[in-house]
């Protein structure tokens, strides 16, 4: 049987990256998607990309026919990048992504965000973090997700569009690789993110800030509001993988004065 949600139109930007390219091909059974890059040469086999520059309006706009939800996951998504890497591409991609779905009629825009617009928290040390708090974006790339938080706000009150902000986490297919006790706490496994992502599609909540975690043990991080709010429901934690040891830390283990740089 087909899944209610068939028809609707999903647009993911960014479809080539890591989270995008993921997102792809696993919710390709519940959505009509259309897929958009910056080039068809790094599209896999058999698939034709919608192509558009994030900073021209024009080309964004064109991406919007027929699209009920724009699931907005390309952008500079590096902690270390430049000024110019996100003014480009996330704040006039955002901006640009935003507009072009109010002027088409789109109901929802699901944007990723990021821990990093919170990151200074975590430099810090001072956890639990929560949704509600004052922004302290750890780095020009977290800063952006601030300014994208905040102009999704806007497009919200001012136009109605549906807005959800997702604070995805470290999206890994082996979080055991990483070291850093933050960089495990804060894993958002595969299948989590396809489920979070669709819940933040789904969910008749109109706007909001979300945690877009796994359901790690050692997370400093509120999913109270996504569980809620989302009904998402994370289904793994990097403790239970085979080979998996937890060292509790009292508080929280320590971080690094440099986070995030060489995260």
């Amino acid at each position: 049987m087909k899944n209610s949600t068939q028809n609707r139109r999903v647009l993911i930007t960014g479809a080539t990256g890591g989270v995008g390219s993921h997102l792809a091909t696993t919710l390709a059974d519940h959505y009509d998607l259309v897929l958009h890059g910056r080039s068809q040469d790094k599209a896999p086999a058999g698939v034709t990309l919608k192509l558009a520059e994030l900073d021209a309006y024009d080309e964004v706009l064109g991406l919007m026919d027929g699209i009920d939800t724009v699931v907005h996951m390309a952008g500079a998504a590096s902690p270390e990048s430049s000024w110019e890497a996100v003014l480009e591409a996330n704040l006039i991609g955002v901006r640009n992504v935003l507009e072009a779905a109010r002027e088409a009629g789109g109901r929802r825009v699901v944007l990723a965000s990021s821990n990093h617009a919170m990151g200074m928290y975590d430099r810090h040390e001072e956890w639990p973090v929560y949704p509600h708090q004052l922004p302290r974006g750890d780095s020009l790339y977290g800063v952006s997700k601030i300014f994208g938080e905040a102009l999704g706000r806007f497009y919200h009150d001012e136009h109605g569009l549906d807005v959800i902000n997702l604070r995805i986490g470290w999206f890994s297919e082996d979080p055991l690789a990483a070291e850093e006790d933050i960089l495990r706490a804060m894993w958002l496994s595969p299948a989590d993110c396809t489920q979070v992502v669709r819940r933040a599609i789904e969910a008749e909540v109109t706007f909001g800030l979300y945690y877009a975690i796994s359901d790690n043990p050692n997370r400093r991080w509120s999913l109270t509001n996504t569980q809620l709010e989302l009904g998402y429901r994370p289904q793994d934690s990097w403790t239970s993988l085979p080979g998996a040891v937890e060292h509790v830390v009292e508080g929280g283990a320590e971080v690094r004065d440099t986070w995030p740089h060489g995260s």
